[in-house]
């Protein structure tokens, strides 16, 4: 393994002044940042250098401009007509909405957005270290389809809020396009669960213009200094999408408006699509003269039986692996989710009516589980062992310094109600996260 590291170690050396720079300067007038140039000139515009800048250490602002259930399940249990199971709880927020009509969700939303994040929260994320907030939004913030019942709010509002407070405090900001028309994956954090429609002409319509709209806005010169990135989709879910048409009718269209019509420099951030590594190599790459895109990996190891039984060594080797596996990408990459969950044991995570892997209580469609361990009291930081709270804090070091092996990473999430193993605040506050970020209870895991 010693002498695994070293190797990759000089291998990410020498691979790095080859991929680290997928953005080549454009002109004085065509980049983002002021840098000093080398030379005693003056100061000259740049881009963002993803490859020669300190590593992305970001958080997300999960369940504020597009809900998750088990991110703030309060919203939805009022919804709750009995004890015994789920029935009648609103799945997503289209059913939320769908459930509540325009006007009483509208009202609720309208209280959460207000509340859920404050500029007290920007002000408390750049003073733990973090360098970067990446904020979900729905499309149905901008433009919805004829027969939907989400509301169409402040949402862009509070995003420019957002992006105000982080500028204010020195963060970076990636916008990330979450949700898309007829859902890109099925997931309740689409907006719309088990449904992948997205590709539909219709759909695909719609999902286009808002992300048009947002390229020409979030690029314009105002923004420049703070929006680092715009995240084209999250998580299209590949194995059930028509990759091609993925890729030439929605990803390669969006980096031609960008680059082309708009002549913006922007950063273009792909979400690999739960693709293989190496998978993105051959498109939109600086060798055929695209630049300045971002591969956004994202990696869990509690949505499988099998990985939930691993024991934290396995959790540790698995972390480790996902950055040796980047270090040769063709693409700057970044893990822009990840969380210290060894278990998927929080309320919903898994969905609305679903119940854990972990305890034996899952079961969707024709898929069950097996008793691994129980979920009782998870919340509770009191009943948490100490080695679980050792194994907690070994597996995000291991994380941390696996995604520094390229470009960084962006932790899920800021905030939740309740749980403790996706809250990046409780984390912090009992000591499994680490203070400084920089920080090693246990150091060099990757290097053994």
């Amino acid at each position: 393994m010693l002498l695994r590291s070293l190797i990759l170690g000089l291998v990410a050396s020498s691979v790095r002044l080859a991929v680290s720079s997928p953005v080549p300067p454009q002109g004085p007038g065509s980049i983002q940042f002021l840098t000093p140039e080398l030379s005693s000139g003056p100061i000259q515009k740049r881009y963002y250098d993803y490859g020669n800048s300190e590593p992305v250490r970001g958080v997300n602002i999960g369940g504020w401009l597009l809900l998750e259930p088990f991110i703030t399940p309060s919203l939805f249990e009022s919804f709750r007509t009995n004890p015994n199971n789920d029935d009648g709880i609103p799945v997503d927020e289209y059913h939320f909405t769908q459930t509540l009509g325009q006007e009483v969700a509208s009202s609720r939303l309208e209280a959460h957005w207000s509340s859920f994040y404050t500029e007290q929260d920007f002000q408390d994320i750049a003073e733990l270290g973090f360098n970067l907030v990446r904020i979900p939004i729905g499309y149905w913030a901008f433009q919805t389809l004829d027969n939907d019942p989400y509301v169409r709010g402040n949402q862009e509002q509070y995003l420019d809020k957002a992006i105000e407070w982080s500028a204010k405090y020195g963060l970076k900001v990636w916008v990330d396009l979450h949700g898309a028309a007829g859902s890109q994956n099925g997931f309740d954090n689409s907006g719309l669960r088990d449904a992948w429609y997205f590709l539909e002409d219709s759909n695909l319509k719609v999902t286009y213009s808002v992300l048009q709209y947002m390229l020409e806005k979030y690029s314009r010169d105002e923004y420049l200094d703070t929006v680092t990135g715009i995240e084209l989709i999250n998580e299209p879910l590949g194995p059930v999408l028509d990759m091609d048409k993925l890729k030439n009718d929605f990803l390669l269209p969006a980096y031609n408006y960008l680059r082309n019509t708009l002549q913006r420099n922007q950063i273009v951030i792909l979400h690999d699509a739960f693709q293989q590594g190496h998978y993105w190599d051959d498109f939109l790459t600086s060798t055929d003269n695209f630049w300045g895109v971002l591969l956004d990996h994202h990696h869990y190891r509690i949505f499988e039986n099998g990985e939930l039984q691993s024991s934290i060594d396995q959790h540790v080797q698995a972390a480790c692996n996902w950055g040796f596996d980047t270090i040769t990408e063709a693409h700057w990459t970044v893990c822009g989710e990840f969380s210290a969950a060894l278990t998927d044991c929080a309320k919903w995570l898994n969905g609305v009516g679903y119940g854990a892997r972990y305890d034996g209580t899952f079961f969707k469609e024709q898929e069950t589980s097996s008793f691994i361990g129980s979920c009782q009291s998870i919340d509770d930081i009191n009943s948490w062992s100490d080695e679980k709270k050792e194994n907690t804090r070994k597996f995000v070091e291991a994380q941390l310094d696996a995604f520094e092996m390229r470009n960084g990473w962006i932790i899920w999430t800021y905030k939740t109600e309740s749980s403790i193993e996706w809250d990046v605040q409780r984390l912090v506050y009992n000591g499994l996260f680490p203070q400084p970020i920089t920080d090693r209870k246990y150091p060099g895991q990757c290097q053994k």
